[in-house]
């Protein structure tokens, strides 16, 4: 049999920065995602690349900066090279089941991006019963196979999905594979099982927290697991790296009835660059190849993914565009590596923009700018700007020195952000 390393890569959308039970999160019942922790290594400082699907999945998938390959408003640019294509020229079998969002035009399919297989839906979020889109315009089918429509009325969609995986996994024989599952759960609308919703009737919780967030979760800790099982009956779980992450932070929109995310001593949540709007959930595992039970707490980022697939798999990079990753195989093997990047930057549609520099992090936008020292302050809740001018000036250079680079964009060299806001801000 091949001894090639398989890859699956697990991404929920919406979940909180705490929204774990390894994370601390004892309110919710995630055996599954709990014991990936226990077999590999769970990240205390992961963030996305961005606070909002789109941006952020471009990013996961093609291992760089989003600017240089979003459309924005329409998806992935159709010459990306994205982790799927580059497995699928090293001799890989590729698939993809679950929620898209990277551009719904054939040139921006999953199986027009490297994928063989692809079941799931093209928009944000569909009712996982009907498969309708609902969200925008007149209500329409939206679940297809392979870019044609696909009509399986009633059949609970994350199950759906989970069949696909397995199946996919079964059929593997001795064919290294990668397989990408990007849930859209815990994203509205929140239709966690039945017997999900039993297991927090009497919790005590938050009503919002309890029958909807936390036991979709668990519908999606479900799913993991019967995912795990599968590599297991196989005898593949040595051979096959697992990856677990959310796309950005929890949700506070009225569709998801205000929330039920957690983020902790963090700030924000989704849509906003502050802590809890990037800092997301990551497990890795891979038992054997990556250490069991152990915390890493190196800032890392969602596109270091790619190049650490690339390294652990023997699959070659892209050698003709600039790949913004660093392979985090270093840091997984040990808790005293370097951190992969000095800086992590974000921009954001709504003009803010973010950056972190070790302990550092500076927010700024069109009402102004806060930095603080995530160490002693890990809440962002203190404006040490007043104190810190150079420090402040000159995150803001390096910041524009990134932003043209990666877009051809600046806000200006060396130019502060607008008047600093003295108020703690939401």
């Amino acid at each position: 049999m091949s001894e090639r390393l398989n890859v699956i890569l697990i991404l929920s959308d919406d979940q909180g920065s705490l929204d774990v039970g390894c994370y601390g999160a004892d309110d919710l019942v995630t055996p599954n995602l709990d014991r990936l922790a226990a077999s590999g290594v769970r990240f205390t400082d992961f963030y996305a690349n961005a606070p909002i699907c789109m941006p952020s999945r471009v990013s996961l998938l093609t291992g760089r900066d989003y600017p240089r390959g979003l459309l924005p408003g329409k998806g992935l640019k159709p010459d990306e090279i994205t982790a799927a294509e580059m497995f699928r020229n090293a001799g890989y079998r590729t698939a993809m089941f679950g929620k898209w969002h990277l551009g719904s035009t054939p040139d921006m399919s999953p199986n027009a991006q490297g994928f063989d297989e692809f079941l799931g839906h093209t928009t944000g979020t569909l009712d996982a019963y009907s498969h309708f889109f609902y969200v925008e315009g007149v209500n329409r089918h939206v679940l297809q196979r392979n870019g044609q429509p696909y009509e399986r009325p009633g059949k609970y969609l994350p199950d759906l999905l989970v069949e696909e995986a397995t199946n996919f996994i079964d059929a593997s024989g001795e064919n290294p594979f990668f397989l990408y599952l990007p849930f859209a759960i815990p994203h509205y609308p929140v239709q966690p099982r039945r017997e999900d919703r039993e297991l927090y009737e009497n919790s005590g919780m938050e009503d919002t927290r309890r029958v909807l967030y936390g036991a979709y979760l668990t519908t999606l800790d479900s799913c993991v697991g019967r995912v795990l099982d599968a590599v297991e009956a196989r005898g593949l779980t040595q051979r096959t790296l697992v990856f677990f992450l959310s796309d950005h932070g929890h949700s506070t929109e009225d569709r998801a009835f205000g929330g039920g995310g957690h983020a902790g001593p963090y700030r924000g949540h989704k849509q906003t660059l502050w802590e809890g709007g990037i800092r997301v959930p990551c497990i890795a595992s891979c038992p054997g190849r990556i250490p069991a039970g152990q915390v890493r707490q190196q800032p890392a980022i969602a596109m270091d993914w790619v190049p650490t697939m690339a390294e652990f798999c023997d699959v070659p990079l892209p050698d003709d565009r600039p790949i913004d990753g660093r392979s985090l195989a270093a840091v997984l093997a040990s808790e005293d590596a370097p951190p992969p990047h000095e800086r992590l930057h974000w921009v954001h549609y709504d003009g803010t923009f973010a950056q972190r520099e070790g302990k550092w992090k500076l927010v700024s936008g069109p009402d102004g700018s806060w930095l603080c020292d995530l160490q002693a302050d890990p809440g962002e809740r203190s404006d040490l700007t007043d104190g810190e001018p150079e420090r402040l000036a000159d995150m803001v250079w390096h910041h524009n020195t990134w932003l043209r680079e990666v877009a051809g964009l600046a806000v200006g060299v060396r130019r502060l952000p607008p008047p600093i806001r003295k108020s703690a801000g939401p």
